[in-house]
């Protein structure tokens, strides 16, 4: 079942969002703040989240740079605030949509059918299989020869980035914004920690790897 995450602290939009969306068939967790939204993400990983820009603790475009830290699920800002600057805003950020408040329920969920057929993995593409290792997209798993491999949240993020850009060069600036937010571009050493620790867990021989290339002073690549 499709889990989403309801965000917004109009106590009596949040009820009938929720009970529209659970009527439809959907699984769907409520918050009323951003810190609360981000807690339920950790616990009960979405796979789309309704995001209100105007919360009582934090910006909604922070909630944003907080879940796109190590999630992929679709975020629809859902917003009274219609000026340009907010939506950009939240578009940069890593929102994949903006709807303007008041709203038609009917194209809430059709932009919700939409963003979720955006980001469900194609079959031929949701297992990645390397001679050292097999990623699972779907189902977020890493298995080597030995099994299972647990890789935190921040691993997964920087993995997955490369895993989906097969062959491509990714910036370091790249994958610092996406992995850690704007803010972090410059802190190339974190790039180096993580990848060595990638490279520990799934790389035959991690001081001449294969798969998760450095090309040096640039980005990474990865090589299936």
């Amino acid at each position: 079942m499709t889990r989403v995450l309801i965000v917004d602290d109009d106590r009596q939009l949040l009820r009938a969002l929720a009970i529209n969306l659970r009527a439809r068939q959907y699984d769907v967790d409520t918050a009323a703040d951003g810190a609360s939204a981000l807690a339920s993400a950790g616990k009960h990983p979405p796979d789309l989240v309704i995001l209100d820009l105007g919360l009582p603790d934090l910006n909604g475009v922070e909630v944003v740079h907080g879940l796109r830290g190590w999630s992929t699920a679709s975020i629809i800002v859902l917003s009274a605030r219609d000026a340009q600057a907010d939506k950009v805003a939240a578009l940069d950020a890593g929102a994949d949509d903006y709807v303007t408040k008041p709203f038609g329920m009917d194209e809430l969920l059709a932009r919700i059918r939409a963003a979720l057929r955006r980001t469900t993995p194609g079959t031929g593409t949701a297992v990645v299989r390397t001679a050292a290792f097999t990623i699972d997209l779907a189902a977020r798993r890493v298995t080597t020869a030995v099994g299972d491999i647990r890789l935190t949240p921040t691993e997964w993020s920087l993995l997955e980035i490369l895993v989906r850009n097969p062959g491509r060069l990714i910036s370091q600036k790249q994958l610092l914004r996406d992995v850690w937010g704007p803010g972090y571009e410059a802190e190339t050493n974190y790039l180096r920690v993580y990848m060595a620790q990638l490279r520990r867990k799934l790389e035959p021989d991690p001081s001449r790897p294969d798969h998760l290339i450095t090309e040096p002073g640039m980005g990474y690549r990865f090589e299936p």
